[in-house]
């Protein structure tokens, strides 16, 4: 049982080895590993600390994501409404424009056929007087004599019937 019972020497030469080792840890090696925790958890919670703030970011951009989502959805809804407005605005002034153009060339037809009708009446006068002059030479060659006086009679009325009347 020797082995299990260490000598008062040895433990002494041990508790004088343990305190070496422990001033020798306490004064260079803790520090270090203390440090690089410290520093480790100091990056840790830096790095919960950015998650959090990226995640507040991103819920930020998250919230302005849809703030311009339905911006941009309103803008398309007023500009819808305003191209129907134009496009029925546009369809009422090409009716008005087709109507003001129908009646004007329906104006222009009426005076159109107003002019041939007094063309056609004007040749019809014309036609109608020169066959009365015909007709009425003809008859007065046969009834009248050849006088001076009757010529000129027959030349007056002639001109009065080839006068258009007013």
């Amino acid at each position: 049982m020797d082995l299990m019972i260490p000598d008062s020497g040895l433990l002494f030469w041990m508790l004088i080895a343990f305190g070496i080792l422990f001033f020798i840890l306490a004064r260079y090696g803790w520090p270090l590993i203390t440090g690089v925790v410290e520093r480790r958890n100091e990056r840790i919670a830096k790095a919960l600390s950015d998650a959090a703030a990226a995640r507040q970011l991103l819920a930020t951009l998250k919230q302005q994501e849809e703030k311009i989502l339905q911006q941009s959805r309103d803008e398309q809804a007023r500009l819808v409404e305003q191209t129907e407005a134009l496009r029925i605005k546009l369809t009422e002034q090409a009716r008005e424009a087709a109507q003001e153009e129908s009646r004007i060339i329906l104006e222009k037809a009426r005076e159109q056929i107003h002019k041939e009708k007094e063309m056609v009446m004007q040749e019809l006068r014309l036609y109608v007087a020169s066959l009365s002059v015909e007709v009425a030479e003809k008859i007065l060659r046969k009834q009248l004599e050849p006088d001076n006086r009757q010529i000129e009679l027959i030349n007056q009325l002639i001109d009065e019937t080839i006068k258009p009347r007013a």
